[in-house]
């Protein structure tokens, strides 16, 4: 099985915007283990887990035909365990099937009671698709609750969406460049 930091060395390539270190719910993942362990049977557990990574290496390679394949065939095998439907969002949005991708998003929240992991992972991804769509206020719905399942990537998100923060952002942006050339200031 994989280490937390083999975990997070793939979550940091996989989902290149999450900042190293923000893993989602990794403080919590022993309790996702012993929840998951609990529910579905331990092999067919391990075999999935194993569609998962070489899922997630078939993407990192750029194969995402392979990996769509790893993360239905994980699907198939246990289709109430939310983390193969969040990995297959990531492998749809690659391939540019977003609303495929957000079907999968829903799927993964639902499945995991929008608590643990894989539920964050699935609302910060689902945050970003709706930012990209301009849909501010459902990113921010998503956002809020990863950040309540611990996602410092979600918080930053947050406070990029909040308009007065942006305005003050942007006045420091400013300030600092007319500390930085003097000589500009005078041309604005």
């Amino acid at each position: 099985m994989a280490t937390a930091n083999d975990r997070a060395i793939l979550q940091t390539i996989f989902n290149p915007s999450t900042p190293f270190g923000d893993i989602p719910g990794l403080d919590e993942e022993e309790e996702d283990v012993q929840e998951e362990e609990e529910t579905f049977a331990p092999e067919l557990l391990e075999q999935v887990r194993d569609l998962e990574l070489q899922g997630v290496s078939a993407a990192e390679s750029g194969d995402v035909s392979t990996a769509l394949e790893r993360f239905n065939e994980a699907i198939r095998l246990l289709p109430g365990r939310a983390s193969g439907y969040n990995n297959r969002a990531q492998a749809l949005r690659l391939k540019g099937d977003v609303a495929g991708a957000l079907r999968d998003l829903d799927t993964a929240i639902r499945l995991a009671r929008g608590c643990g992991r894989a539920a964050c992972q699935s609302f910060v991804q689902r945050g970003l698709i709706r930012r990209l769509q301009a849909r501010d206020e459902d990113a921010r719905r998503d956002f809020q609750r990863a950040a309540r399942l611990g996602s410092a990537f979600a918080r930053q998100q947050l406070v990029l969406l909040n308009p007065y923060s942006a305005l003050c952002n942007q006045m420091l942006c400013e300030m600092l460049g007319r500390l930085r050339n003097p000589n500009s200031a005078g041309s604005d």
